[in-house]
């Protein structure tokens, strides 16, 4: 009779287990997410903090913060080359390539956070996702609110009308879309990465920025501006989109509670956002920057006359913003 070796047998099982780990480790799905924003705002916190648990263990997600993996506007296309499986994006990014998308960040289209979510539940977000996935070939999962932009400027000159924008040097993201919002507010838009904007304005380089005022917080504008002007311009929101090979790779039941954990997530940084902004005026107030609102009214009618009159809006579809306007 052949002795057992119990030794050999439990280190046997232990190379065992651990090839098990391993496979289990290999089998999980990969979420490369890149993002330009710090970790620490609220629609970071929610991605890491509620959308990597609610998603399931089966997923293996990996963000990566402060554009520390790809430059701001590179995001989409890293998604689409398979460098990269989830984005965060605003609307104009996915202008670039699908110029129908360039109607929801135009200024004063889309009014507020529980508006955007109407549309995205609507069939004009169906029809959106439809042009996602055929154009571009990525999925959306769902819309985050950021804050509704307001323009923050050095210096004490004034703001009540576009005209008083005039020769104003606005940091803008890069892009068409963006730099024409720029301009329908009449200013003189220069295009800036998020991430150099401070020391832009520290510099003088540029005049101010428009942002969400949780995002000035956040990146500490406050410190080298002296005003913030009420424009409400703008909604600033992200669009959450996975690779569309890596969605249809997925069960059912996955796919749905992907897109169950993104709302999930943006429900939650979304009231956070408001919140702030409701107490933010004050913070700012205190920090010695004058805060005012202007005449929204004659902004309004300057910049929907310069969307009319442009380019841009021959690519918005046929009644869509009626739809838009009516939900």
């Amino acid at each position: 009779m052949e002795w057992i070796n119990l030794k050999s047998i439990a280190m046997a099982g232990a190379i065992v287990a651990g090839l098990g780990v391993s496979a289990l480790a290999q089998d999980k799905i990969e979420l490369i997410f890149p993002d330009v924003n710090p970790p620490d705002v609220p629609r970071s916190v929610a991605m890491t903090e509620i959308f990597a648990k609610e998603i399931g263990d089966e997923f293996d997600f990996k963000p990566y913060f402060s554009g520390n993996l790809f430059k701001q506007g590179t995001e989409l296309v890293a998604v689409q080359r398979g460098n990269a499986q989830l984005a965060l994006l605003p609307p104009s990014d996915f202008a670039n390539q699908v110029p129908a998308f360039d109607i929801l960040g135009a200024a004063y289209v889309i009014r507020d956070a529980e508006h955007l979510q109407k549309v995205f539940d609507s069939e004009v977000g169906e029809a959106f996702g439809k042009l996602a996935r055929e154009e571009m070939g990525v999925e959306i999962l769902g819309v985050a609110y950021y804050g509704t932009r307001q323009v923050n400027l050095r210096g004490d000159k004034e703001i009540k009308t576009p005209a008083d924008m005039s020769g104003v040097k606005l940091r803008m993201p890069g892009g068409e879309s963006w730099q024409f919002l720029g301009e329908s507010l009449g200013a003189n838009p220069v295009p800036v990465p998020y991430t150099e904007t401070y020391t832009a304005l520290q510099t003088g380089v540029i005049d101010g920025q428009d942002n969400p005022l949780p995002n000035d917080k956040a990146m500490k504008f406050y410190e080298v501006t002296d005003q913030i002007v009420m424009t409400g311009h703008n909604v600033g929101f992200g669009i959450l989109v996975m690779s569309s090979k890596v969605f249809d790779g997925l069960s059912a039941e996955q796919q749905a509670r992907v897109k169950a954990a993104a709302r999930k997530a943006f429900e939650s940084s979304n009231q956070v956002y408001l919140d702030q902004e409701a107490e933010l005026v004050e913070f700012f107030k205190g920090e010695g920057l004058k805060v005012y609102t202007p005449d929204v009214k004659a902004f309004q009618d300057f910049a929907q006359e310069k969307y009319k009159s442009s380019a841009l809006s021959k690519s918005w579809p046929e009644g869509m913003l009626d739809q838009i306007n009516a939900l």
